[in-house]
């Protein structure tokens, strides 16, 4: 939609990777637990129920092939999916590949350590890893 815009504060800590029927993929830049973010593409939608019926069941779809891909690639112990959006307001989705004894296991990844950036390689490696999962 012509609308539609990346927050700043989301655009610093991603990298764009494809787009859905719905929803703009981003690979969060933190080495530390491979992780996905899927932003609807739709402007000024805060909250879930912002979106109209159709793209709410579309989104859950999104949500579901992601984390199953996700789950796919990283051989992962959990999957986790959650929105918080009390930093960055636009509505955006998380899903993080999750191992036991990871750097927050079994907390939550917010606010345990600061990010730890991809290697230029690496990062380029799980971009194409995710875009080849889609």
């Amino acid at each position: 939609m012509s609308d539609f815009f990346l927050d700043k504060r989301l655009v610093a800590v991603t990298v764009h990777v494809l787009d859905l029927p719905l929803s703009r993929v981003l690979v969060m830049d933190d080495a530390r637990y491979p992780w996905l973010v899927l932003v609807p593409r739709r402007p000024h939608i805060v909250e879930i129920f912002d979106l109209d019926p159709a793209d709410r069941v579309m989104l859950i779809e999104e949500l579901a092939m992601a984390g199953l891909q996700l789950k796919a690639l990283t051989k992962c112990h959990k999957v986790n999916i959650a929105n918080l959006g009390n930093g960055v307001p636009q509505l955006h989705i998380h899903v993080i590949a999750r191992n036991l004894g990871d750097a927050a296991w079994p907390g939550p990844v917010w606010g345990k350590g600061e990010a730890v950036p991809y290697e230029p390689k690496a990062l380029e490696d799980f971009v194409q890893n995710v875009i080849n999962m889609f």
